[in-house]
């Protein structure tokens, strides 16, 4: 991985505008930016997890490949819904190996017509605001 100096940098690597969320997101401590590889970069928001209970990280990849995979299949409970017009499919995974606050993860996948997307979201969010933030992606821009 690669990182990227600011979302600028990611915009660049896409040769559009990075969509972002426009949900309402919870307090971060810091925001990472990067390239995967192939054609892809991710923002990571590191989420204050000092209070019991919170979450601990959101991240969102797009790219004009598929992401690269995260979660092991033989631990991943995974459906498809459709979400704003979106065919998405939503995978979750216990982590029982990671700290509280980053377990479960949440992994959400779509594909527009030009990019692939990955929301993952790590841990005690309810699927519901997970949801929202994904439907929440402005993909117009760029």
């Amino acid at each position: 991985m690669e990182p990227l100096s600011g979302i600028a940098e990611a915009d660049a690597a896409l040769g559009r505008r990075f969509p972002l969320p426009t949900a309402a997101l919870p307090l971060a401590r810091w925001v990472e930016v990067r390239r995967l590889p192939g054609a892809g970069v991710e923002i990571e928001w590191n989420l204050d997890d000092t209070r019991e209970g919170s979450p601990g990280r959101l991240a969102l990849y797009a790219g004009h490949e598929p992401p690269p995979g995260q979660l092991p299949d033989d631990e991943v409970d995974a459906t498809r819904i459709e979400l704003a017009g979106r065919h998405v499919t939503v995978r979750r995974a216990p982590l029982p190996e990671a700290i509280v606050s980053l377990r479960p993860v949440w992994e959400l996948r779509w594909r527009t017509t030009s990019l692939h997307l990955r929301l993952t979201a790590q841990g005690p969010w309810e699927l519901p605001a997970v949801l929202a933030i994904a439907a929440s992606v402005d993909l117009e821009t760029g």
